[in-house]
């Protein structure tokens, strides 16, 4: 394979393409719109099928429709456009249909700004639309990692009728760095025996998200429970670096993992033993990873651009089994990596405050620090 340097939203629509997608459907939306731009040069170029839907609600609901064919189907979104989408995510999710949706998460609340956040990390991980379902959730952190998660997308969906969700921010998207594009795959020609391809011949498939019998519903949360169950026994991903002597660990995703990881070399240059765990998958939840590496720190030190949402998750999956501080920035503020090493270092030096939440004694350092 030859590397070609791309800018994330770009890389990331070729690898969809070259994974076999159909049909994008999609509204352009800062800094996601070279992913939709791409798209529309691209998939009519092969015969595939582009629109650019009137909105998010429209674009999200072509996707569901899509869907029902069986076929690769994806849209593309940022932080308020994605929360648009998701009355159609959990009808899609309802309805036990693939579909790969891509979030490049801007600042917020509300329509923010255009800077790289991570502050969609609660609507995505934990379910954002209605109901009792799981989403896939891959965080990558580099350009190549985003080419490969989002062919990944693809095939969890298919496998798990499930949405997937890819999570980029502004920087992974708006960077540019040499990645490997893989081959293309051939368009799939044989579909599951669920898929609307039309009834001639055969008896008609049904695909709805409405139940009105709570007994049929419940099986098919039931059924959706089982079925996550056995994505979180099979497809946790999680990247761990420095682990082995670490008397520290940081706890980053995405571009926050990989700013974290410039800092932690840094601190393991002055002799601190810090490590890093990177999830990759934010849901299913890297938890028994936490759980274990809690049982062997001195403290953890959760890094995130946003007010700690993943803090939580890593609160949860510590069991008070040691300290658990947070540094965060808001609002499309990336920290550099000096800010994270002299939080690794203020922990190395035993100089916690435990009286609390995690989250208020970061904004108590930071009311101090303005």
């Amino acid at each position: 394979m030859t590397r070609e340097l791309m800018k994330g939203n770009e890389a990331v629509a070729e690898a969809a393409i070259r994974a076999g997608v159909t049909a994008y459907f999609g509204y352009p939306i800062t800094p996601q719109t070279e992913l939709l731009e791409y798209m529309s040069r691209r998939m009519p170029e092969l015969g595939r099928a582009f629109v650019q839907a009137e909105s998010e609600p429209a674009a999200i609901n072509m996707v569901y429709g899509a869907a029902c064919t069986g076929r690769r189907v994806m849209t593309s979104s940022s932080s308020p456009g994605v929360s648009l989408m998701m009355e159609g995510i959990s009808y899609i999710a309802g309805t036990e249909l693939p579909a790969v949706i891509v979030d490049v998460m801007r600042g917020g609340p509300g329509l923010g700004n255009i800077a790289p956040a991570q502050g969609d990390y609660n609507q995505i991980v934990h379910g954002g639309g209605h109901g009792d379902y799981h989403a896939i959730v891959l965080a990558p952190a580099t350009v190549q990692e985003s080419v490969d998660l989002t062919v990944l997308a693809f095939d969890l969906a298919e496998k798990y009728r499930s949405v997937v969700v890819v999570l980029t921010d502004g920087s992974i998207g708006q960077m540019m760095e040499p990645c490997e594009m893989p081959p293309y795959q051939e368009l799939k020609t044989k579909f599951p025996e669920w898929a609307t391809t039309g009834a001639e011949g055969r008896d008609r498939r049904v695909l709805t998200s409405i139940n009105l019998d709570p007994a049929a519903q419940e099986d098919t949360n039931f059924r959706l429970m089982y079925r996550w169950q056995e994505i979180e026994a099979n497809e946790i991903r999680v990247k761990q670096y420095y682990m082995d002597d670490a008397k520290i660990a940081v706890v980053g995703f995405g571009s926050s993992g990989r700013l974290a990881l410039s800092a932690v070399r840094a601190a393991r240059a002055e002799g601190i033993p810090v490590g890093l765990i990177r999830p990759i998958t934010l849901s299913p939840f890297p938890r028994q990873v936490i759980h274990e590496a809690a049982k062997k720190m001195d403290s953890l030190l959760v890094v995130e651009t946003n007010a700690g949402q993943m803090l939580e998750d890593v609160m949860l999956a510590g069991e008070n089994q040691c300290p658990v501080e947070f540094y965060g920035r808001m609002g499309g503020v990336v920290p550099y990596p000096d800010e994270v090493l002299d939080e690794i270092k203020r922990v190395a030096k035993g100089n916690l405050d435990t009286q609390g939440h995690p989250r208020d004694r970061w904004l108590k350092r930071m009311q101090r620090n303005k």
